[in-house]
């Protein structure tokens, strides 16, 4: 997804809880909710949107839609570098903050989203995912948990990064991020381009989707793509990658790298070759575009794992994509 139905909004001040909660209810109607659900949205929003604005420093807020099973609900993340908690369950079981930091009004959220997760590090900040969907809430797929993040360069309304997912017929599950040339309306093509292509080849090895996405970009500037395929049963992941989507299998502290051959998809391949690394259900896996700085390490974040993908993602989003660019990252862990 390129996002087209994300809104990003910095928390910097009253007037922007205002903005985030407003935001989030007119999605929310756009979507069909209904009025009890809009209500419980508009809480949602407004304590969210709060806490960055009174405790946190550096506080964004992503609103956008969630689709699942033919359906639509309303996400909304929120991220920070402020002081953190200590516990941040205890915050979420009686909704206030005894040292007076981010924490305030979490419990109320809890209550009214139909889902919720948090992750939070004293002095590293705070990382919070709530949705809002009408009775009752669609189940997740099955097998891995994927979920992407994208944000376009400060400047621009439209990123040129994409991604997308789906499950095979052979009950593994494809993942795919790109990186459009260059920025703005030009490299968007290119990136919407890529996942339509994507979503629309044939249940192939992820050499062979890769190869469609090339045949399918000829008339855009050109993306770097990478397609991975993941099967539980095996054990293992299966990659493709044209140019520089980074890409990762984390596992037990060990970071084994997807490593693409040098390309543009769309104008200039070489002959593709798939490559194939150990996968166990443990690993958590990691691709992102280039506005994301490679030197992370999940090893900084005690606990992020036992989270769920989206707050790994945002996570790893907010602390990594550094550089004035487009930035995505998508993250699949097996499902709990």
């Amino acid at each position: 997804m390129t996002d087209a139905d994300s809104t990003w909004l910095a928390v910097q001040d009253a007037g922007a809880v205002g903005a985030v909660r407003r935001t989030a209810t007119r999605l929310g109607q756009a979507l069909g909710l209904g009025e009890a659900r809009l209500s419980d949205l508009a809480i949602v929003a407004s304590e969210l949107a709060s806490n960055l604005y009174k405790h946190a420093n550096d506080g964004v807020a992503l609103v956008r839609a969630a689709r699942r099973g033919g359906r639509a609900g309303v996400e909304i993340v929120t991220t920070d570098k402020g002081p953190g908690m200590v516990d941040i369950r205890r915050s979420i079981e009686d909704g206030h903050s005894t040292s007076g930091t981010l924490g305030i009004g979490l419990g109320a959220v809890a209550r009214q989203a139909s889902e919720f997760d948090a992750y939070s590090l004293p002095g590293a900040g705070t990382v919070i995912a709530a949705s809002v969907w009408e009775a009752p809430v669609p189940s997740p797929e099955p097998g891995f948990e994927t979920c992407g993040l994208g944000r376009p360069m400060s400047g621009e309304e439209l990123s040129g990064d994409g991604y997308a997912s789906r499950l095979t017929e052979r009950g593994t599950v494809q993942l795919m991020v790109c990186d459009g040339l260059g920025h703005g309306p030009l490299a968007a093509i290119a990136a919407q381009a890529a996942e339509a292509a994507f979503r629309s080849a044939a249940q192939a090895p992820p050499k062979d989707v890769l190869e469609h996405l090339h045949r399918s970009l000829a008339h855009t500037r050109g993306a770097v793509a990478t397609v991975v395929e993941l099967d539980t049963g095996a054990a293992r992941a299966r990659f493709a990658g044209l140019g520089n989507i980074s890409g990762s299998i984390v596992d037990n502290g060990q970071r084994r790298m997807m490593v693409s051959q040098p390309g543009i998809a769309g104008h200039h391949r070489p002959t593709l070759r798939e490559l194939e690394l150990p996968c166990p259900p443990t690993a958590v896996v990691v691709l992102h575009s280039d506005g994301l700085s490679g030197q992370w390490s999940l090893d900084k974040y005690p606990g992020l794992l036992s989270r769920t993908a989206l707050v790994v993602a945002a996570t790893l989003f907010r602390d990594a994509s550094v550089r004035r660019d487009d930035a995505t990252i998508m993250v699949a862990k097996a499902r709990e």
